[in-house]
Order: C-alpha cells, then structure tokens, then sequence
C-alpha cells in the first residue's frame, strides 16, 4: 500500500480551528459557553479576570474565617458559572442569558454571600445546632444551584451519583433516626451547606480547590499563552518523527509533556490531535487506531508528573505528606504507562510496514533548544513547590510572573533577560527584605514594559483573556469538586463507608485481588464524564476507604482509585477522550475505545501491581529493589505489548502470544519468585520467535 511510503511534511497535518472547536463542543462540556460580543463581552471578561484576581490575592494575602473564604469563592463561582455556561448545549445566541438563568445565579450566588454575612453567627450556632427554618431554604437554595451549575458544565454521571448517594443521606435520618421528612431535610441540608469539616460543598475538595487548584489553573492559562504546547510537539517531532510510525511516537510523547499541565483528557486529545492524529492517518494508521493512540495518551498525560492534572496537589492533602513525595512515587508507574503505548505503536507500525516522516519537514533540534526558555516557568515551580520553601499558591504566583516574562523574551531580549534574572535573584539571593522587594519590583516593570513592546506575545490583551480564561475553566472544577464533597458529606453523616466495607470484603471473600476487582469497576463507573480533579475526589472519599480498610497502604489505595477514575475517559461506554479522538480521525467511536484501551494496558495492570506489592511506588524498599523493579516492570510491559499486537519478528501464534502475556504480567509484579518464572517464561517466547522469524526469512530463498 503506497501509504506507507508516504512522507508527510509536518505543516500538512494541520486540523481546521472550526472542526476541532466543532468536536470540542460535542466531548467537552466546558467549551459549550455562552457567546459575548461587543461591549458585553468585555463586561462579562472583566468580571471574569477580576475573579481570578480576587482568588489569587486571597490565596496569598488574606486571613479571613473559613466560613468567610470558602462561601465566597464558591458564589463568585456560581455569579460567573451561570454567566458562562448557558442552561443547554447548542444555545449561541449572542449577548443572551434568559431570566430564569438571572434567578438562579442570583438567588444560588445569595445564599453563599448569606453565610459569609453571617460567619461569626453561624460559627457558634452550628456548634450548638441552632439553625433557623429560613437558613434551611437558603441551604436548599444554594444546593439546587450548585447541582445545575454542575449538570450545565460538567455533566450528568457525577449527579446522578450525587442523587443516589444524597436520596440514601434522606432515608437514613427520616426512616433510621427516625427524624421524618423535615428532620431528614432539615440535617441534610445542614450537614452539606454550612459545614466545611467533614464533607459537604465546601468541604475538602472544595478548601483545596480555593486554594491551589485555582491559582494552577490561571498558571495553566498563562503557561499555554507562551507557546510551549507547540514547543512541545515540535520537541517530539524533531526526537522521533523520523523513525519507523513516527506520528504516532510523536503523539505519545508530546501528549505526556502537554498532559504535564492540562487538566482535561479530552481538551489534551483535541489539541495535540488535532495535529498527530491526521499526521498518523497520512503515514498509514488506520483511522481508529490513530484516534485511540491520542486519546490513551492524552489521558495518560493526568497522570504524568509534576501536575498530574492538578490532582497531585489534592492527593497531598488527603493522604497528609508533602507534594514532592506524591509526584516521586507517581513517576515509575507513568513511565510504564507511556512506555506501553510507545512500545505497541511501535510494533504497530513494524507489522504494517511504515515510515517515518521526512526529516527535512521535521524541526531542528538545536533550533528547538533556543526555546528551552518556555520550560522555565515549569521548573521554578516544580522546584519551589518541591523545596518545601513556599506555599503552593506562593509558588503559581512565581511561575505566572515567569510565564509572563519569557513569552515576550525572544522579541524584547534585553527586558526579557532582565525580568527573569531579577526573578531568579528575588528567590534565591539571600539578601535584604528591601532588596527582595526591589529585585521584584523590577522583573513585574520588565515583564509590564514587555507587555507594551511592538510584537510582544503576552500583550495587556492577551494577560487579560488568560485571567478570564483561567477563571472559565475553574468553573468546572470548582462544581464538581462542589458535588464531590456532598457525596463525601453524604457518606460520612450516614457512615455508610463501613458498610460499603463490609459489602466488599462479603462479596470478595477476603481475597485482595477480587476486591481490587470490584474497586476498579466501582472507579470507572464513577469516573465517567468526570474531571479529573473532581474525579480524584470522589474516587477518595468512597473508594480509597475501602481498600485501606483491607489493608493497602494508603499512598498505594490513592493511586489505585485515582488511576482508575481517569481511565474512565477511554473506557466503553463513556470514553469522552476515546470518542474525541474517533471525531477528529473519522473512525468509529467504539472502535477507538476499545483500541484505546488496549493501548492503555499498562493502566489496567500497574496499580494492581502496586496496590499488592506498593514497592513500586518506592515504599518500603531499597534502591537494588527500585532498579530491579523498573527493568523487570519494561520486560513485563513489552511482553504484554508484543501479545496484544500479535507481531514481533514475524506473527506471533497463539501459544507464544500466550507466553509472552503470561511472563510479562508476572514480571509487573516486583517479587523475586514472579520474576524468574516470568523472565523464563518471557525468554521462551523471545527464541520461538527468532526461530519462526529465520525459517521464514529463509522459506523464498
């Protein structure tokens, strides 16, 4: 097939901006927003930057009462949710926003702003149970709004979730406390509205959404400004896009390094795919496994560290140990993931004979490190948050005044430099109060003298979109994170993590692996169509429990559940990553899915290798066992990988394919008995295979 053969210049892989906005539109829910033109549309943009300033100066500055913060982040985000998300899909009227829409943001918006009027008040009434009828309908009130906002920008799984387990909260006081109907509203209501310990809208993942999450997504809207998505892809092409399927190696990796800062598995596959994936097309992929390649990658990417689609800094907080030692245990089971996917589109493109692309189209690497600058703003704040020496949210400030400084620093060179060097002196000159203040005074004049400069990048207008931008899309997460604590709410007032407990250990009969089992259905099915912060949330306040109640240290339960919940975006039925993909390469959605999935093995074998034996995660372990594990845990992956492509040196026949299966999967898991019946199993396979791939070579002559 001439396909194969065929070179592909990279700049003919460009996607139409209107298709990719199309299938945007149809996956992702937080890209059906309301349309603003004219002077409206700065009004409601200036409302929207103002509110990522307000979370940024409160994230840094103030010390206000919980039930003062939170309540007001959360109205601030239902005023600008229900400006930016209209009531459903398809609505692109412009500058339209119907009246019921004006009510509910109000009224919803209102009842937060009720209970940041009102703290000091609350605050002692709450510890003595005394609420007025009134302050009921109020928590009715901003209930009901923050579950439509959600329906509107996140979807309807999560609340379908949110209804079952808040109608179990109802039966549980009217009919098992006895309390009725207005007993069972009147504590329920209580419990998920006014309480921010243990559960409820503004409970934990709301508290830390307010205070990282925010701030890292107004970073990620800066970072993306200064170009280094491009940067990325052309890294990937100039490393691998020569070599034999070379689109697809370029997928893989250039979608883990966007994946590093993006919390969306299918904004990720739209993005990058919208380039690779007609690439993979052109150089002879089939349509469903070029689309299942970006989306297993993409959804890879929230995984990848140091971001971990801002679920990292969660994790942190609901397990209790600091942020670096969260992004050092996730780095062996990331590398494992992409080393799968690369690993089968490699054999992938060996069986069917393909080429790479021509490498006088490709970039240059030296060219390329020119821009090295861009990784910079990436660096400063994986090493401040790392370091222990700041805050997280002091740190994102740090790195949105870097991303400012180096998009302009290769027009306006002088000012670039300068800006930088005087950030660089701020943070690690051990100097003077006054000085610190002076050397950050100037690089905040260089990055604004920038700004002005004829040809600059990050312009006052593009600073201001990347403020309304980082506050749009912190509306999905802050809604979901809102109803993932009323289902964490709901599950701690009616103790109903116990029982679930009981349910699995019952239904296991004490066997670990089967529990696992049921747990990582528990986590796909909850996981789907959710984001992936919110969906971390959920996955630890119903699923975690469980297995560390089993037994599974904590850190290992964490990312069991968390792993899980994010490869519900490629899982059939509702693989919103998968199916992107399948719009962008014209395949057929379930095709892509399940091609997805299988790309993603990796994915669906690691954390169970982890949850029995967390050596993988460099807990209770050494430094020979961390090397032993990360060769055995590659053999095992390409063993695995080889077996479900069905070619090595030639085709494989089923009884080898089955060897191969067998020794890989043994050798994922890091004990020395496993190992050795793996590697022998493994080495078996490997010299049937280059015996069968001789005798056929020799068969024509």
């Amino acid at each position: 097939m001439s396909s194969t053969n065929q070179k592909v210049p990279v700049h003919e892989a460009e996607f139409d901006q209107a298709a990719v906005d199309a299938v945007m539109k149809k996956y992702d829910r937080e890209s059906n927003t309301r349309l603003w033109e004219g002077w409206q549309r700065w009004v409601v943009y200036g409302i929207l930057a103002a509110f990522s300033l307000f979370v940024i100066y409160v994230t840094l500055f103030a010390t206000w009462l919980d039930l003062v913060r939170y309540p007001s982040f959360f109205g601030g985000i239902l005023l600008i949710g229900y400006l930016v998300f209209p009531a459903k899909k398809g609505d692109h009227r412009p500058n339209h926003i119907p009246w019921y829409d004006w009510i509910l943001m109000l009224a919803g918006a209102a009842a937060f702003f009720y209970v940041v009027v009102n703290a000091k008040s609350l605050t002692v009434r709450l510890g003595m149970s005394r609420i007025y009828p009134y302050e009921i309908a109020i928590a009715i009130v901003g209930i009901l709004a923050t579950l439509e906002l959600c329906r509107r920008s996140v979807g309807i799984p999560i609340l379908c979730v949110a209804g079952v387990f808040t109608i179990y909260a109802l039966y549980y006081y009217a009919f098992t406390k006895n309390l009725g109907a207005a007993g069972a509203v009147r504590n329920v209501a209580k419990s998920l509205f006014y309480h921010v310990q243990g559960g409820g809208i503004l409970g934990t993942p709301v508290q830390v959404c307010s205070k990282f999450i925010i701030v890292f997504i107004v970073f990620g809207a800066f970072l993306e400004r200064t170009g280094i998505s491009q940067f990325f892809i052309d890294l990937a092409n100039s490393l691998v896009g020569r070599f034999s399927g070379g689109p697809a190696k370029v997928a893989v990796i250039s979608s883990a390094l966007c994946g590093m800062v993006s919390g969306s598995s299918v904004g990720n596959t739209v993005t990058t795919g919208s380039v690779t994936i007609p690439m993979m097309k052109k150089t002879g992929y089939k349509p469903e496994f070029a689309g299942a390649v970006e989306a297993a990658a993409s959804t890879g990417g929230q995984i990848m560290p140091p971001i971990m689609g801002a679920a990292a800094f969660l994790m942190a907080e609901y397990v209790g140990v600091p942020y670096s030692n969260i992004i050092v245990r996730a780095i062996l089971p990331a590398i494992l993931y992409f080393t799968g996917i690369f690993i089968a589109v490699h054999l992938e493109a060996k069986k069917l004979g393909l080429k790479g692309i021509d490498k006088d189209s490709l970039p240059v690497l030296k060219h390329l490190l020119r821009r090295v600058y861009l990784l910079l703003p990436l660096v400063i704040l994986v090493y401040l948050v790392s370091s222990g020496n700041s805050t997280m949210a002091f740190a994102a400030a740090i790195a949105i005044l870097f991303a400012v400084s180096v998009s302009n620093a290769h027009d306006n060179v002088i000012l670039g430099i300068t800006g930088i060097a005087s950030l660089l002196f701020y943070l690690f000159l051990n100097v003077g109060g006054t000085v610190k203040l002076a050397l950050l005074f100037i690089s905040i004049a260089c990055a604004l003298a920038c700004m002005l400069k004829k040809g600059a990048v990050m312009t006052p207008v593009v600073l201001f979109d990347a403020l309304a931008n980082g506050a749009k899309s912190s509306v999905t997460v802050a809604a979901a994170c809102g109803v993932a604590g009323m289902i964490g709410g709901c599950i701690t007032i009616t103790g109903l993590a116990s029982q679930i407990i009981t349910a699995v250990i019952t239904l296991s009969h004490g066997s670990l692996f089967i529990a696992l089992f049921f747990t990582m259905l528990c986590c796909i099915v909850l996981g789907m169509g959710v984001p992936t912060t919110a969906n971390y949330c959920i996955m630890a306040s119903t699923c975690a429990p469980i297995l560390i109640q089993l037994g599974v240290s904590t850190i290992a339960a964490h990312f069991f559940v968390f792993y899980f919940g994010i490869v519900a975006d490629i899982t059939p039925p509702v693989a919103l990553a998968a199916y992107a993909g399948s719009a962008i390469a014209h395949a057929p959605p379930m095709k892509t899915a399940v091609n997805a999935t299988k790309l993603a093995i990796a994915a669906f074998v690691v954390p169970y290798i982890f949850a029995m034996n967390p050596a993988m995660l460099f807990v209770n372990t050494s430094t020979l066992q961390v090397v032993l594990v990360v060769i055995t845990s590659l053999i095992g992956i390409f063993g695995v990988s080889a077996a479900l492509n069905g070619h090595l040196f030639c085709r494989i026949n089923p009884l080898v394919r089955i060897l191969f299966a067998a020794g890989g999967l043994l050798m994922l898991d890091p004990s020395v008995i496993t190992d050795v019946i793996g590697i022998v199993l493994f080495a078996a396979a490997m010299v049937w295979q280059i015996v069968a791939s001789k005798r056929q070579t020799a068969e024509p002559a």
